[in-house]
This record gives structure tokens, sequence and C-alpha cells, in this order.
């Protein structure tokens, strides 16, 4: 893979794309390349070539700067008759061809009007770009690239994500690049990183911004083919996954004697592909690490070339000091699982590799978390999980491998096994207790040890042992949270996200979950809804968010809506393109626990938007929750009541460790949702962590429905020093 960056409308354009490169330098060792279209316009490009050396940016009739690998790139020359040396240059040809063939007013654009830092002008015209999107579908591999014709230019990415891309735009200034830290140390402030389902394009003359929306996967109807005819379908896609993407360069594989590193460690054996396996783990006395032992019992029953970094406690600090920083982002499992993947690749890059192999991806198509198994729509779920991939995990792992000079291959997330995978019934994915059962069983049918094939699911950073060197260090340091002390490597917060606020225990909860994660709660969105019954919003206590709000010291968006079913999607959307307007957040923060409902249409508002969706909350064990949150001093009532078991009584009185107990004996006896996800209850937090004062009712009425339902009405509230 390669390094991209551009920049528009600058009369330091050359020198600011110089300094750009000197960061992205480790993207690509083969060359550097740079190309004026005038004097505040440059283009620049690191080449890491694994198919042919071919420097960007290349000329055609447009200009481009990628880094993709397309797979099929001579299918692709063959079926177009194009001349070209490798996927760069076919992707050229064929956005010559189809991608901007003249500009004209379409309606398809997303108009969103960031104010100061995003210019946007209704008057800005747009290619042709339900043409351009057809030619991206037929790509079959991943990019991120830079097209620049008739001064119109076009950012996109493959649908995924697993190619990076990160842009901004500032005082009439544009500039784009592959990492975030390139464009920070160019000094732009607001910088943002590509939706993968939406095309940018930048008009360069009005210096305006529009997205276009792409598709993507769906959960589809589940087939009724048999069970052996989808073992044999899904066989071979894997088989096709991986072949394509073996290359003639020497190859590794990240190892950690899971499933999905052991499948492909034993396709690619029986194949007689020559590879190597790479695992790290923390070098400890105690427990031995399980990723060691699986590895290392993998790599004895199968022959496997196996290397293994150990890492000692000592070491953890500086590994640190290199790895949050790479992949700009404190929190706490990203930079643990960075740090294993990091030592690891170290070894590989050692041994020459180019290209390195990682199982990720398995768990969002095959349903692999313990969220898919208390999902009601397991296909569902593995959609929501794949939006979420590009900020979770493919950054972070793109940065990572290319900072050591090896191109990232992920067989799991190839778009045919991605797209049929998501219609594999769910009891396939999740039978007898097993997670991804249908992996699990191809695996042990090809030849995989059953103990191999059905060992249970580990995180890596536990896997390795590192997380615990993460929780010594802690207290080595005088730190009450992990997340503290990865902040020091990395003092600044992640993202800037808004809260979607209602005034009860779950949105709160989710944000102060987030904050102590070291992300910057930018703002609280609340909808004010007038339909009390509302699918979408909480009405009970919603008088007092403004008192919520002073009290957390974060400004407050509020949107009224009348409350009607679907309808009010829109008025959400309004809201929260406000919040990307004035408070330029990055993302959203939902108290989603257990209703799909809201989580999909809050999701999909959010992919339209180009926001990332933050759900921290979700499928927590509901008395967990409500343990943790009288465990983390959250001082809550409930303000609206509709169940049996409960009454008027329960309203406006703080929540108890004994109230929680009642609430579970009422499970046991009627299946009441203990934390209310049924309707069954709203409530209302008077006091938190997150709270500078506390509010207190001062005036209030109770209106009661029937026995069993009842509403507070608050007349008068204020805020008290704490």
């Amino acid at each position: 893979m390669c390094g991209i960056v551009g920049v528009f409308g600058h009369p330091e354009a050359k020198k600011k794309v110089q300094q750009a490169i000197a960061i992205l330098k480790n993207r690509g060792k083969d060359g550097s390349k740079f190309l004026s279209i005038n004097p505040t316009s440059v283009f620049g490009h690191t080449l890491h070539a694994v198919v042919n050396n071919v420097p960007q940016p290349i000329q055609g009739k447009g200009i481009l700067v990628a880094n993709c690998e397309i797979y099929n790139w001579r299918e692709l020359q063959k079926k177009y008759k194009l001349k070209a040396k490798n996927d760069a240059e076919v992707l050229l040809h064929l956005l010559d061809r189809f991608g901007i063939k003249k500009l004209e007013q379409s309606g398809q654009a997303n108009k969103l009007k960031l104010s100061k830092p995003l210019k946007l002008s209704d008057q800005v015209e747009q290619s042709t770009l339900s043409t351009l999107s057809e030619v991206l579908k037929q790509l079959d591999g991943v990019y991120a690239f830079a097209y620049y014709q008739n001064n119109c230019l076009i950012l996109a990415r493959d649908i995924l994500g697993e190619k990076p891309l990160w842009f901004a735009h500032e005082e009439g200034s544009f500039a784009f690049a592959s990492e975030k830290k390139a464009l920070e140390k160019l000094n732009y402030t607001y910088i943002r990183e590509l939706h993968p389902r939406q095309i940018l394009v930048y008009d360069i003359n009005q210096k305006a911004v529009r997205f276009i929306q792409q598709t993507f996967f769906s959960s589809q109807p589940e087939q009724h083919d048999d069970y052996s005819a989808i073992c044999k379908k899904t066989a071979r896609l894997l088989a096709q996954a991986i072949n394509k993407r073996i290359p003639s360069k020497k190859l590794g594989l990240l190892f950690s004697g899971g499933l999905d590193s052991t499948y492909l460690a034993h396709y690619l054996k029986q194949k007689k592909i020559p590879f190597t396996c790479y695992t790290a783990v923390l070098d400890t006395k105690e427990t031995q690490p399980t990723d060691l032992i699986y590895a290392e019992k993998a790599a004895r029953s199968m022959g496997l070339k196996l290397k293994v970094k150990k890492i000692p406690l000592s070491r953890i600090p500086s590994y640190l000091k290199k790895v949050v920083p790479l992949i700009e982002d404190n929190n706490v499992t990203k930079a643990g699982v960075a740090l294993t993947f990091y030592a690891a690749c170290e070894l590989a890059s050692k041994d020459g590799c180019k290209v390195i192999f990682s199982g990720l991806g398995s768990e969002e198509i095959f349903a692999g978390y313990e969220r898919h198994k208390l999902s009601l729509d397991l296909n569902l779920e593995c959609v929501s999980g794949l939006r979420k991939l590009y900020e979770r995990d493919l950054y972070r792992d793109d940065v990572v491998t290319m900072h050591h000079g090896l191109e990232l291959r992920l067989p799991y997330l190839d778009l045919d096994l991605v797209n049929y995978a998501l219609k594999i019934p769910a009891k396939y994915k999740i039978k007898e207790g097993h997670s991804k059962y249908i992996l699990r069983f191809l695996a042990e049918k090809q030849g995989v040890s059953h103990e191999l094939a059905f060992r249970k699911k580990v995180a890596a950073q536990y896997g390795s042992r590192i997380d615990s060197a993460f929780e010594k260090l802690t207290k080595k340091n005088n730190l009450s949270i992990k997340s503290a002390y990865i902040y020091q490597f990395y003092p600044r917060q992640n993202l800037r996200l808004g809260v979607l606020f209602s005034s009860g225990k779950d949105s709160t909860y989710a944000a102060y979950i987030m904050q102590r994660q070291n992300y910057q709660l930018s703002c609280l969105i609340t909808l004010r809804s007038k339909n009390k019954d509302s699918y979408m919003f909480q009405t009970a206590g919603i008088e007092v968010v403004d008192l919520q709000a002073q009290a957390m010291n974060l400004p407050l968006i509020t949107q009224t809506t009348p409350g009607e079913k679907e309808k009010e999607l829109q008025d959400l959307k309004r809201a929260l393109q406000t919040a990307q307007e004035e408070y330029h957040i990055d993302g959203i923060i939902t108290g989603a626990l257990a209703s799909t409902y809201q989580r999909e249409r809050i999701e999909n508002i959010c992919e339209e938007l180009g926001l990332k969706t933050f759900s921290p909350l979700w499928h927590k064990l509901q008395e967990q929750e409500m343990s943790e949150l009288l465990g983390q001093g959250f001082k809550f009532i409930l303000t609206a009541i509709a169940a049996d078991g409960l009454d008027k009584r329960w309203l406006n009185r703080i929540m108890t460790k004994e109230d929680v107990e009642k609430l579970k004996a009422m499970n046991q006896k009627n299946g009441l949702n203990v934390a209310g996800e049924g309707g069954e209850f709203e409530s209302l937090v008077l006091d938190c962590p997150l709270f500078k004062k506390r509010v207190v009712i001062k005036e209030f009425e109770i209106k009661e429905d029937g026995k069993n339902t009842a509403r507070l009405i608050i007349k008068k509230a204020y805020l008290e020093e704490k």
C-alpha cells in the first residue's frame, strides 16, 4: 500500500505536501513523487510497490493518487481493453472514462452545512456520480484515492474502510492525507476521517464540499439452502478470498492460535504457500499467555513456522511511547491490541515480509462476540459491527502495519464473502453455545483439530496478557483507571462526540463511560417530543435537561418533534446536523442497551451524515448496569412507570440497591426488565460524577393513569452545590 496527500488553495502547497510526505514516509519506501496542478495545488504520493513499480501521481485525462490493492484489475483491464501496468493505472483509466464526464445538478448530494471550516454552496455543481458509483462497485479490493479533473476533486474509499483517508477544509484551503497526523503537522485543526460510505466532491473554484452516499451491506433475508450447500459455498468463498490475496512477495500471518488465524494458516499450509506465523505476548513468569499456549500448540500440530516476541513488563512503556501516538488514539482496548500487533509486525518486517495476513473481520461476519448471542436479529447485529470496523479496528491496524512497511490483507473482509455471510441463517452461526459455528465446523472438517477449531474466543489484549500489564502499570503509577495511564502517551481526547441525551440513566452513563475512555463530550442533543408515547425519545423528566446540561457545563442542542413514528427521525437528523455545524462533532454517543429499533435508526442517520456511533452499554446485562450505576455514585429517580408490580410510590425517590433487588424479583416473577428496557419505567439523573452541581426537584405533581401507570410532572427544579 501507499501514502497519499494533497493540498489545494494554499500559497505554500508544495511545502506542506513535502512536510506531510515526511510524516507518511513509512507508508511507502519504494519512492515518493509530487505533482503541481498550479502553484497553490499539489499532489504527493509515497509508493509501497507490490504489483509493479508505477510511481504516482499518474496522469491521464485526470490526475490520480491512490492507495489501492484491486484484485480484479487484470479482468477490468481486459473487459475495457485498457493498457495498464497495475491496479492504480486501471483505476485512472476507468475514472477518466466514466468518473467525470460533465458537471450537472443532481439531487443525490447530502448537503452538510459546516458553516465555518467547511463551506457549502447550493450553487456547487457535482459530477455524474451515479456513474462513478457504478465504477467503484466493479472494484474488487480495497482503496483510498483522490482524483482530479476539470477543477473537481473526488475522494473515495472502499466501502468497509480498510484503507484510510482524512481531510480538512479551513480558510479556503482543502487538504487530504492517508493519516490524520500528517494533516495535524500542517496545522489543520478540524480534521475529519472520510466516512467509507461517502464520496467527497470538492469544487475547487467555489471552494465547496458535497458528500454522496453509497449503499452498504444489508441484513439480507435468510436463505433456505440446506446446511451442506451453505457450508460448501462458504468454504468456496473463503478459498477465493484467501487465494486472491496471496502475494508474490514474502508473506506473514499474524497468529494467535485462535480459530480465525488457524483457519488461514491451515489453508495456506495445505496449498503449500510459504509463510511465517508471528505472535507477540507479555513475557511473564505468572500464568502463561493463552495465545502463546495455543499458537505453539497449533504450530506443532500443523507444522507451522512460528516466531514469538515476548515483551517484558519493563518494556511496555517504551512500546506505548511509539504505539499510542502512531494510532493517534489512547483508548485502552485499541492500545492493547495495537501493542501486540506492533510487536508481531516488528518481527515480520525484520524477516523481510512485504504482506501480512490477519484474521480480522471473522467475528463480525460469522458472529463471534457475546453481543451476537444476545441479539434478536443476529445478521442485523453483524451489519452494525461491520459499520464500525473502520473506526474501531481498521485505521489502527493499517497505520501499524504500514509503519513497518507491511501491506495488511484481510481475507475475512472480502466483499463477496461478507455479502454471502450476511445471508447465512443465524442457527448456523451460533449453535450449541458455540459462536462462529459454521467456521468452526469447516475448520474441523478440513483437518484442524477439534481443540483448535473450537477454542473459545479470547481478545488479543487478553490472550497476550498485555491488558494485565496495563493493570499493573496503572497501579504502579498510582492511577485509578487504565485510561488515565494510557492517556500519558497521547495526552489529548480521542474524538469530539455529541451525546444523544434523554435526561435518564442510560444516556448519562454512556456519556460517562466514553469520557472515562478519553473521548471529548462536545454537546448534549435532546429531542423534545410532543408525543409522550414516542417510539424513539423519552419524554418524562425532559423538563430539567437544561439544568443537567448546566450541571455538566456542556452546551445543549434541543429539537422539538411532533413525535410521529418514523417522521421524528427527520427531526433527529436536523439536530445532529446542527451539532456538526456548531460543535464539529465526529460522532454520537447513545445509551442504547437492547432496543434494536432505536439503535438501527440512529445508526442509519449517522451513516447519512458521516458520523460515527458509540453505544457503550449495548447488550450490557441489565442487572449489571443498575449495579454499576449505583456503584459509580449515580443518583437517579424514576419519572414514569408502566408495568405490573410498579406503582406511583416508585416515582421521585432515589433508587437504591434494595430497589434493584425488588426489580430483580419482579423480573423472576413477571419478566419485568430490570433496567426498564421494555418501557416499564423512565428515569432522571439528579447527580453523577459528570455533574458539577446536583439537580434538586422543588415542586412536582404525580399524574396517575392507572394502578400501574403513573408519571412525574416536574414543575420547579434548581441546581445546588455538591
